[in-house]
């Protein structure tokens, strides 16, 4: 096996390609067997398909945004909104497949016929990857998530993030060899000759504070404890995130470092929160959240800061390396993290430190790692879950 990672800033597309395949030494030798390319919405994602298709020939082929860009053991990518990253597998004794569909008003059959095509892709059909490496259109991660198990189990390692753009206006995107959709989802799955270790959390840490989940309908959360969500959390944050006096205004900002928090797993009477970001807080007491939450489910004020947020990555990468088998741990050769978008902006003036932390805990190996409206993957090992502010590290041994 072999695993490598390239960036590129070029502004045309087919530049940007030429750019990434003469870092990655794909023309002096075999092609790779898997290539992840996420990318800012810097570049139109039908020419940058077209492009990648063109440069990349016959591969599992998986396409997605990213957040102002990407990061690699070099550094982070973002400066001006414009970044584009790779990550390639050559692996001839694993099997790879990528598959994608539109959502439309059925996401969750988009995602049984994207897993079932890149089964058929891969050569692998009936058979369980060892990874599945989502990335889909936000709103509906939940459904996403259920077709994939429908086809592969509840027990299916599915990792991934929600496509994202600069700028939250929907300018996201999703890819695979066969075409290119703004509301799509792609799915990759992974079949690789060596183990994978993967680890999923979050930098914070719960309050006191909390209550019940008493109205909700979609990711519009009405109520808690039947009273107007938005005023019980406005009461929680001491004010930092206000309810509007008229309309509906972002709370995307103010709320990055107070999101909300629901046990998800508990191993030795520890906790794991998986978290839900508001997004949105209108004048008649609604919060609008980026993950589904449930009438009955408790809710937890959670704190986190710009110095958790930066430590954090870290510490999930060296428990995706810890995930290994014990020897597997000494020849890890790449990995994929995942990192919220929105703690991205919360810490962008410090993603070089984020880096630092996740190259270092890794050894420097070669990884990827994308900024995402939305982090899927398995709390404490369990099953895979949609969370928001989350942080992913699937490591390849």
């Amino acid at each position: 096996m072999r695993f490598a990672s390239a960036v590129s800033t070029v502004a045309s597309a087919n530049a940007a390609l030429r750019d990434i395949l003469d870092q990655l030494e794909i023309e002096a030798g075999p092609r790779p067997d898997f290539v992840a390319l996420h990318f800012s919405p810097a570049w139109p994602a039908s020419e940058l398909q077209a492009e990648a298709v063109a440069a990349f020939g016959d591969v599992a082929l998986h396409g997605g945004s990213s957040c102002l860009g990407v990061m690699t053991e070099r550094g982070a990518v973002i400066a001006g909104g414009r970044g584009m990253g790779a990550f390639a597998i050559w692996d001839p004794g694993g099997a790879y497949g990528t598959g994608m569909a539109v959502q439309g008003d059925d996401p969750r059959g988009a995602a049984r016929a994207a897993t079932e095509a890149a089964l058929v892709a891969a050569d692998r059909v009936g058979e369980a990857p060892e990874l599945v490496w989502l990335t889909a259109a936000p709103g509906a991660e939940e459904l996403v998530l259920a077709g994939i198990k429908d086809v592969l189990g509840a027990d299916a390692v599915i990792v991934g993030g929600s496509a994202a753009d600069n700028d939250v206006s929907g300018q996201w995107s999703q890819f695979d060899s066969r075409g290119q959709a703004s509301d799509g989802v792609v799915v990759s799955v992974l079949f690789p000759s060596g183990p994978v270790g993967c680890a999923y959390e979050s930098g914070y840490a719960p309050t006191a504070t909390h209550g019940r989940v008493s109205r909700v309908a979609g990711r519009r959360l009405i109520e808690i404890d039947g009273r107007p969500a938005a005023g019980v959390y406005e009461e929680w944050t001491k004010g930092v995130v206000a309810v509007p006096t008229e309309g509906a205004v972002s709370v995307l900002a103010a709320s990055t470092f107070h999101p909300l928090g629901r046990v998800a797993a508990e191993v030795a009477g520890v906790s794991f929160h998986l978290l839900a970001h508001p997004a949105v807080a209108d004048a008649n007491g609604g919060l609008v959240l980026f993950a589904d939450v449930a009438e009955g489910e408790m809710l937890w004020l959670m704190s986190g800061s710009a110095d958790s947020l930066v430590a954090r990555a870290g510490r999930v990468a060296e428990e995706s390396l810890a995930a290994l088998p014990g020897a597997a741990r000494d020849g890890a050769q790449g990995a994929l993290v995942v990192y919220c978008g929105g703690c991205m902006l919360a810490v962008q003036d410090r993603m070089d430190e984020v880096t630092e932390g996740v190259s270092r805990a890794l050894g420097g190996i070669p990884f990827l790692g994308i900024f995402t409206f939305g982090e899927q993957g398995a709390p404490l090992g369990g099953e895979a879950r949609h969370g928001n502010l989350m942080i992913s590290c699937s490591t390849f041994g």
